[in-house]
């Protein structure tokens, strides 16, 4: 089940909301980690630029701006500091579901690298033709090295946390081995390199 990162400060709003997403399939949250936020701009203390200025710096899910502000300054900066989609209230609720699985569904697309596909909705690796199935935590780790080619030890174990996946250093090198057999057992053998003293190369 999809965690959506409700912020708004507006109650009946935001009880609208937690029933709209909820009656759907998904849980609402209060914070973070999640697997898209939805956010309002003007907000006690940090408004959602901010909010979503701070996701950006550790995680790249999607973020929706549900606001009342409508002028095109106010859309421009959100997408600046990294919104997907910016939607005005009052709002169309199948309109913002729709959005909603759209970007969620791109989020847990299949990546390919270097003939190597990862498929996070199905937790499985794919090379050549042959296929094998991950744990969360592999899944991730693979996501993150696919992504960035070079990940440092800190940056995957961060990203675990915002995925809710409490892991260790220890727990990190034991889960980095299982997945390089899991990869050299469909044939991707090497894919992933320690770098010693920073972290690991896909």
């Amino acid at each position: 089940m999809e965690r959506i990162f409700v912020a708004e400060d507006d109650e009946s709003i935001r009880e609208e909301l937690k029933t709209l997403l909820e009656a759907n399939g998904y849980k609402a949250v209060d914070a973070p980690p999640c697997d898209l936020a939805l956010l309002d701009v003007n907000l006690p203390g940090e408004n959602g630029f901010e909010i979503c200025r701070k996701l950006r710096m550790h995680s790249d899910v999607p973020v929706i701006f549900l606001t009342a502000r409508d002028s095109a300054e106010d859309e421009i900066v959100g997408f600046g500091v990294g919104a997907d989609d910016y939607i005005r209230k009052p709002y169309n609720s199948s309109v913002l579901l729709m959005r909603i699985a759209r970007l969620l569904k791109r989020q847990f697309a299949p990546t390919t690298v270097r003939g190597l596909t990862l498929d996070l909705s199905s937790m499985t690796a794919e090379y050549g033709g042959r296929r094998t199935e991950l744990t969360k935590n592999e899944a991730r780790i693979l996501a993150c090295l696919m992504k960035k080619e070079l990940c440092t030890k800190e940056e995957i174990l961060e990203d675990l946390w915002n995925d809710s996946l409490y892991v260790d250093e220890n727990t990190l090198y034991v889960n980095i081995s299982r997945l390089r057999e899991k990869l050299k057992g469909i044939g991707a053998e090497g894919y992933i390199r320690t770098v010693r003293g920073v972290g690991y190369r896909f």
